[in-house]
């Protein structure tokens, strides 16, 4: 059987060690001969590897295994990239989220004007990976989660449309075990979803188990009364700051109660809220830096210096099992049905064709067919064009280097009161930006 050759670029991000445990815990549905880690920080991916290096040592000798900052050695000869980056690192997230702040906006990683920033900073390195996959292993195929994914998914279609690049996000798989907890399944393996959006930006509106009974009443009915919260607590991201996310589902839910919705489009409906609610001094990648951050270096660290994971606190990140479905679905043409964010052509009927949107796909050899979901509501179709022009628009200040258009951009935001606004946040981002953003004119 053959066995894959797997990038992982993002070496040192500080989800990867939890990639490398769900690929050995699936060893059997994937087979694997190497993994290579790639990063442009070649001291924070050090750490990262190195307590991997042990891990695969440990658990499965016979898998090769690379740390390197050099594109030739790291993309040649590979079946996979597997992606997740983070242009700028958490100093820079912090940055889009503490400037919005401080002007009376929402400040968050992917949505609204931080959302714009880190798609600004990401573009230029997702094709630059793109590009080294393609020189390096053309037959390979890149899996893409890196954020902010709508953004990034926009520029990949528009300036590489003819690459092997699969755009796919974690959340609606998270939000998705909160749902299979929430009714009593075992896992969301159990349901049949179909689901249409944007990413970030989405909607469910028909769960089925494997027999075809429909779950969304019941599914529905717990949304409408707790959110997402569930009684696993093992299921949540343990911040307080996401439990007041799943819970916040209610209210959101609440403008379209047929349906059940993405998390995200909290910040959307409710942005005076969440400004009300947010710290400017402390926001989210101060949490995670203090805590997801801090607790995995340090495990790496731990490893490294016992020369052991036997004792080591690093857990498998379990809704990254998608990731491996993905490649299986390449690999062995299993036809898994899977969300992706693929461009429309006619899977939102009345919807704009070029636009990447979120739906259900069917994935083989050949990649996803999406699966068509008909006409949607009034209410998501106008809420959808909005935020599509947003993106579209971030993509074509990057290529065009258009400060007129990213001003634009961030004025269509929902988010954002007004074109004033607009341009005061404009400006402290770019200064923020430099040497991240291209030029702009």
């Amino acid at each position: 059987m053959k066995k894959f050759s797997i990038t992982i670029a993002g070496g040192g991000s500080t989800f990867t060690p939890g990639i490398v445990l769900m690929l050995l815990d699936n060893l059997e549905k994937l087979p694997i001969d190497q993994i290579k880690f790639f990063d442009n920080d070649k001291e924070r991916q050090k750490t990262i590897a190195g307590a991997c290096r042990i891990i695969l040592n440990e658990k499965a000798p016979e898998i090769r295994f690379t740390e390197t900052t050099d594109p030739a050695e790291a993309f040649t000869d590979i079946d996979f990239v597997m992606a997740h980056i983070r242009s700028g690192k958490y100093a820079m997230r912090e940055k889009d989220e503490k400037i919005p702040l401080k002007h009376g906006v929402v400040g968050q990683e992917t949505c609204g004007p931080g959302g714009i920033a880190y798609g600004m900073r990401s573009i230029g390195d997702v094709l630059e990976l793109v590009d080294f996959m393609e020189t390096y292993s053309p037959d390979a195929w890149f899996l893409n989660y890196s954020n902010p994914a709508a953004i990034v998914a926009e520029a990949t279609r528009k300036l590489r449309p003819n690459s092997k690049i699969l755009n796919i996000c974690d959340m609606p798989i998270g939000i998705e075990e909160l749902m299979a907890s929430a009714i009593g399944l075992e896992s969301r393996k159990e349901m049949e979803v179909d689901y249409y959006g944007l990413n970030h930006f989405g909607w469910w509106t028909g769960i089925r188990d494997k027999e075809g009974n429909d779950l969304l009443p019941q599914i529905r009915e717990h949304v409408s009364k707790f959110g997402y919260v569930t009684e696993d607590q093992s299921l949540q991201h343990a911040d307080a700051s996401w439990n007041n996310t799943f819970a916040k589902a209610k209210d959101v839910q609440a403008l379209d109660p047929e349906t059940v919705p993405n998390t995200y489009l909290k910040y959307y409906f409710y942005p005076d809220y969440e400004v009300a609610h947010s710290n400017p001094e402390v926001t989210r990648a101060n949490e995670v830096m203090e805590g997801r951050e801090t607790f995995v270096f340090g495990e790496c660290r731990k490893i490294i210096e016992n020369g052991t994971a036997a004792d080591s606190g690093l857990h498998i990140d379990e809704h990254a099992s998608y990731i491996v479905d993905l490649a299986r679905a390449i690999a062995y043409n299993t036809k898994e049905r899977m969300l992706l964010i693929v461009e429309n052509n006619g899977a939102i009927s009345n919807f704009e064709p070029t636009t990447m949107v979120e739906v259900p796909c069917i994935v083989g050899s050949n990649g996803p067919e999406p699966l068509v979901q008909g006409e949607i509501p009034r209410f998501q179709k106008g809420l959808m064009e909005q935020q599509a022009a947003v993106e579209k628009l971030v993509v074509e200040a990057w290529d065009e280097k258009s400060s007129q258009k990213l001003w634009q951009a961030l004025t269509l935001s929902r988010i954002v009161p007004s074109a004033q606004v607009a341009k005061d946040i404009l400006e402290d981002l770019q200064e923020a930006n430099k040497g991240y953003w291209p030029e702009l004119r």
